[in-house]
């Protein structure tokens, strides 16, 4: 269970954050969620679909790392191996939270950052300091904090981009029923994606809305996206010959 606590100079003085890669820290997962906010850098190298959420109804887009359910074929020897790190990824132990203060008589809500010091990634012998020893952020903090900037924004962006674009009937379920080769086959359920045929059809006034409420383009971009469907497949092929070979050796 998370144990979140407002981060502070004084009680986290100490606070390092391992900031390497791996499933001992919750890296092994087959999806992420992904924000409009990163659309343009996510989209050169994972494939962006959406799921609906069962209990909200609400549609979040989410990047594809891997055909099951803790496979993530970014995954290899301790890296990452894409040149952008998706924010839900980046943002390790830290979320924003919020706190009321009452201001010239109005209750209102600040965003403040808060850790999760059970997160396997914390501890106070290595890593990444949190605080400078006078008590300042270091440049990993300032960091975290622009990446879940980016959160926040992108995912108010997105509960109303997906809503729009679902009024309009462009989104649509998509089956990935994917014949890696002849011995193995592989699918994924509950995928949606951004359907090219029906945006292609809309007309001037619609496609106008789009554009000016700045959804047009994020729809471009999950489309753009699905061409890292080939990189993921030949990810997973290259890592299935790996274990037969191995499965082979081992047998002779």
């Amino acid at each position: 269970m998370p144990r979140y606590e407002m981060l502070n100079n004084i009680a986290h003085r100490d606070l390092r954050v391992t900031t390497g890669f791996g499933p001992e820290f919750g890296d092994a997962v087959g999806m992420l969620p992904a924000y409009p906010s990163e659309f343009a850098e996510l989209q050169r190298e994972y494939p962006l679909f959406l799921r609906k959420d069962t209990t909200t109804g609400d549609w979040q887009s989410v990047a594809l790392l891997g055909f099951e359910q803790h496979e993530n074929l970014f995954l290899q020897d301790g890296r990452w191996n894409a040149s952008y790190l998706p924010g839900a990824a980046a943002k390790g132990p830290f979320l924003i939270g919020f706190q009321e203060n009452r201001i010239d008589g109005e209750l209102t809500q600040e965003a403040v950052l808060h850790v999760d010091l059970d997160h396997p990634r914390v501890n106070a012998m290595q890593g990444e300091p949190v605080f400078l020893p006078q008590g300042g952020n270091t440049p990993y903090l300032d960091h975290i904090a622009g990446v879940l900037r980016g959160i926040h924004d992108g995912h108010a962006f997105g509960a109303q981009m997906f809503a729009t674009l679902d009024a309009h009937g462009l989104i649509q379920p998509i089956t990935l029923d994917v014949q890696i080769d002849p011995q193995h086959r592989i699918g994924v359920n509950g995928l949606h994606a951004i359907d090219r045929d029906r945006l292609a059809l809309l007309d001037g006034p619609a496609l106008a809305e789009l554009n000016r409420a700045g959804y047009l383009e994020g729809a471009y971009l999950m489309l753009a996206s699905l061409h890292n469907m080939r990189r993921l497949i030949a990810e997973k092929q290259r890592r299935l010959r790996m274990s037969d070979s191995a499965a082979a050796a081992g047998r002779n």
